[in-house]
C-alpha cells in the first residue's frame, strides 16, 4: 500500500468520503494511524496460519498461480506439522511453528486456522505491525473490522484496522450472483438452501464419506465419526448447531454477514444449509425478490457482466452449474434462472463454486491483491 497525501492533523474528514456511505466522521490523523501503519511493502512477506490445512494449501498454491508478488513467503502451523515441506513456486518451504512471536518482520498473514486461534494471534500480528486477512468467523461481525467480498464491497478494505475477515463460504458463493442482482433491482429477501460439500469440515469427513461408500459397496457396517448420521447416500439436513430459533448458525450466517457485506441492514435470508455426499463446491439454490420488476433475460443481462461470475444456463442441453466441474475453478457459475412463481417481482436461480476457492482461499488472496492498490 502506498501514501496517498493525507490531510494535515486535526482536520476532519468523513469516511463516507472515502467509501461512499455513512460513517462517523474520523479525525484524519488518526485514518492515517489508523490504515498508514500498515502500508503495504509492495513485495510483501506473507506468512499463511495454518498453512498445512486444505485452506491453506490452496492459498499457497492460489498467491503461485495468481503471480502475487510474495516477497518472502512464511508457513505457520502448529507443533504437529513442524518441520513439513511444501511447495511454491518451485521451492520447498519448511512449517514453522505458530508462536507469539512468529509475526516480527512480516507485512501480510492470511488465517486460516479456526476461530480460537484467530482471537488469540490475529492480535498480536497487528500489534507486530502485520495485516491479518482471517478466514474465520472470530470477527466477521466485528463493527470495526471490514468483511469483504472484493467484487461486492472492495473499499471496505480502505477502512480497515490491521484486520480484514472472509466471509462464509456459503455467503460468498451466493452474493457472487445475488449482488449484481441487488445492485440492479433491489433485493428485498431471499429463500435459500445450500448443498454443502464434505470438504467444508475438513479432510476427517472427506475421509468418511470415502470410508463410508467403501463399507456400502462391500456390505461391512457403515461406521461414523465426524457426522452425526451416515453422510454416504444420504443428505444431512444441519450445518454446524443448532440456535434456539431452530435454525443453524450457519444458516443464519446469510443473513447476518450478507447485511454487512452488501450495505444492506435490511436483508432478509431464511436459509436451509444441507450437507451432501460431494467432495468439493458447494451449491445454493436462491429465489429472491427484488424491489423492481425482474425477468429472467433482464436478470441474464446483468449476471453475464457480473465480474467472476460464468453464467451456465442452457436447461434444454442440460447445462447448468455442477459442483463437480466447479472445482478447482475460480469463478462461480451461475444457472437456473427463472421467474419465482411465488414471489412478487421474484426470481430463481443455481448459483455453484469451489469453496475452498471462492469460499476461502482465492477471497483472502483477492482482498490482499486490494490491499497493494491502497
Amino acid at each position: 500500500m502506498r501514501q496517498r497525501g493525507w490531510q494535515r492533523p486535526g482536520k476532519k474528514v468523513s469516511c463516507a468520503q472515502l467509501l461512499g456511505e455513512v460513517r462517523p466522521p474520523i479525525d484524519t490523523w488518526e485514518l492515517a494511524v489508523m490504515i498508514g501503519h500498515h502500508l503495504m511493502n509492495q513485495t510483501p512477506h506473507i506468512a499463511i496460519v495454518g498453512a498445512t490445512g486444505a485452506v491453506g494449501i490452496e492459498m499457497i498454491k492460489t498467491l503461485e498461480q495468481r503471480r502475487f508478488p510474495v516477497g518472502q513467503l512464511t508457513l505457520l502451523a502448529s507443533a504437529r506439522s513442524v518441520g513439513k515441506a511444501l511447495q511454491f513456486k518451485g521451492t520447498e518451504v519448511t512449517v514453522k511453528e505458530l508462536t507469539k512471536g512468529a509475526f516480527a518482520g512480516i507485512d501480510l498473514a492470511l488465517f486460516s486456522a479456526g476461530g480460537s486461534i484467530s482471537k488469540e494471534f490475529a492480535p498480536l500480528a497487528v500489534q507486530a505491525g502485520c495485516v491479518v486477512v482471517d478466514n474465520s468467523s472470530a470477527f466477521r461481525m466485528d463493527a470495526a473490522v471490514p468483511l469483504v467480498v472484493p467484487e461486492v464491497n472492495a473499499a471496505d478494505v480502505q477502512w480497515h484496522r490491521g484486520i480484514i475477515a472472509n466471509p462464509n463460504c456459503t455467503t460468498a458463493i451466493t452474493l457472487m450472483a445475488l449482488y449484481p442482482l441487488h445492485a440492479a433491482f433491489g433485493c428485498q429477501r431471499i429463500f435459500a438452501s445450500s448443498y454443502q460439500a464434505v470438504s467444508g469440515t475438513g479432510a476427517k469427513a472427506i475421509a468418511e464419506l470415502e470410508r463410508q461408500v467403501d463399507e456400502i459397496v462391500h456390505g461391512r457396517p457403515v461406521t461414523r465419526e465426524v457426522y452425526p448420521h451416515q453422510i454416504a447416500f444420504n443428505v444431512l439436513p444441519q450445518v454446524d448447531s443448532f440456535l434456539p430459533t431452530g435454525y443453524t448458525k450457519e444458516e443464519m450466517k446469510m443473513e447476518n454477514e450478507g447485511r454487512k457485506i452488501m450495505h444492506h441492514p435490511g436483508f432478509r435470508a431464511s436459509v436451509t444449509c444441507v450437507r451432501v455426499p460431494v467432495y468439493r463446491a458447494h451449491s445454493i439454490a436462491v429465489s429472491a425478490e427484488f424491489d423492481k420488476p425482474i425477468t429472467a433475460a433482464s436478470a441474464r443481462a446483468v449476471l453475464e457482466q457480473a465480474p467472476g461470475l460464468k453464467v451456465v444456463d442452457n436447461p434444454a442441453q442440460a447445462q447448468y452449474p455442477l459442483p463437480l466441474y466447479q472445482t478447482g475453478q475460480y469463478n462461480c457459475a451461475v444457472g437456473r434462472i427463472r421467474q419465482d412463481c411465488a414471489l412478487d417481482n421474484g426470481l430463481c436461480f443455481w448459483v455453484s463454486g469451489d469453496q475452498l476457492l471462492k469460499g476461502a482461499a482465492l477471497n483472502a488472496v483477492q482482498i490482499a491483491e486490494e490491499l497493494l492498490k491502497l
